[in-house]
């Protein structure tokens, strides 16, 4: 990063720097040396460009250092007795370099048969985004099999929206509706993902609309967006029904706290119906990660869980991803390929 700036980025904030690989004699310092790698935009990233991330296990990307994030990588070498050449591994703070250095007890083995060889898909439907929408659906949206609860999910075709509807469903949603900008997306969402129904919110009356598709009221509420779209959900929520805070993308930008506070009214709303806003953080559930993965990929074998991904080739294009994500370009999880 070259500039941080409390607005929307541009394509001149991020610089491509060539850095030296170190020699085979240094590799022991730093092990193993992995290449071959492909790292993943999330849009949480955002908050790591201000000083304050609003998170304590979060910290602030410095300029003119290399920014990082998730990543999928082959090791090339190794001097650490756990990997060995060829073994596939990923990290959560993976540095956006074509080649790098790592401390191999900070990576995790995959198995690349656990998802058909695609190994994007331990970046985002069997990774953190898989695991933050089937977590988040069991452990704050209180799914229950016949209740006949009605879903609604915003943000619903980006990374985590699209697996959460499917999720919601195989965990006993009766109904599911998502809400996302364009028509594509939506046509998407109902006819590849198995939504009941999508709602362009940049066409028509979003409150109208969810009143005619969900006559029934709302009963878990996946929130990715916050704002306008969320006021509009949440007023037409259920007496003890649950919002999943999952992201706030339309707050990012702001100088709020997170989560942001509801509107007077919204807020009024959320309290005389006993709806729950709870904060909601992967990590704080890791002892379920490996059951969870396990169910994910289980899932994605059986086609039960459909997977759309937005894949930009190229180390040097990953600020113009980062970009495009950040204002709706993707549908499903945004990739970066940096080598096949």
């Amino acid at each position: 990063m070259v500039r941080m700036e409390s607005q929307w980025l541009k394509t001149s904030d991020w610089n491509k720097v060539q850095y030296q690989i170190l020699s085979k004699r240094d590799k022991c310092v730093l092990e193993p040396f992995i290449s071959r790698w492909t790292p993943t935009c999330l849009v949480f990233q955002r908050c790591r460009m201000n000083e304050d991330t609003g998170s304590d296990y979060l910290l602030p990307w410095q300029l003119a250092e290399v920014a990082d994030g998730g990543g999928v990588g082959v090791v090339e070498e190794s001097k650490y007795d756990s990997l060995a050449k060829g073994d596939v591994v990923t990290s959560f703070n993976w540095p956006w370099q074509t080649v790098a250095i790592l401390d191999g007890s900070l990576l995790q083995k995959l198995v690349p048969q656990l998802v058909n060889g695609r190994l994007s898909y331990f970046l985002g439907a069997a990774g953190i985004t898989g695991l933050t929408a089937l977590l988040g659906i069991k452990e704050k949206g209180h799914v229950a099999v016949g209740a006949n609860q009605t879903m609604v999910v915003s943000g619903a075709a980006g990374a985590c929206g699209s697996l959460a509807g499917q999720i919601g469903r195989l965990e006993g949603c009766s109904r599911v509706v998502g809400i996302a900008g364009t028509d594509e997306k939506c046509s998407i969402l109902v006819q590849e993902m198995g939504f009941d129904a999508a709602i362009n919110y940049k066409k028509g009356n979003v409150a109208k609309q969810l009143r005619e598709l969900c006559p029934g009221g709302v009963d878990v509420y996946f929130d990715n967006v916050g704002g306008d779209i969320s006021d509009a959900v949440i007023s037409q929520m259920n007496q003890n029904s649950h919002i999943i805070l999952c992201g706030q993308i339309s707050q990012y930008n702001k100088d709020v706290p997170y989560p942001p506070p509801l509107p007077p009214d919204i807020e009024k709303i959320r309290k005389e119906r006993n709806i729950t806003r709870e904060r909601f953080l992967v990590l704080n559930y890791m002892d379920k990660q490996e059951a969870s993965v396990l169910q994910l990929c289980q899932w994605i074998q059986e086609g039960k869980l459909k997977v759309r991904e937005t894949v930009v080739e190229g180390l040097a294009n990953i600020g113009a991803a980062f970009q495009s994500m950040m204002s709706g370009g993707n549908i499903g999880k945004q990739i970066v390929s940096v080598s096949k």
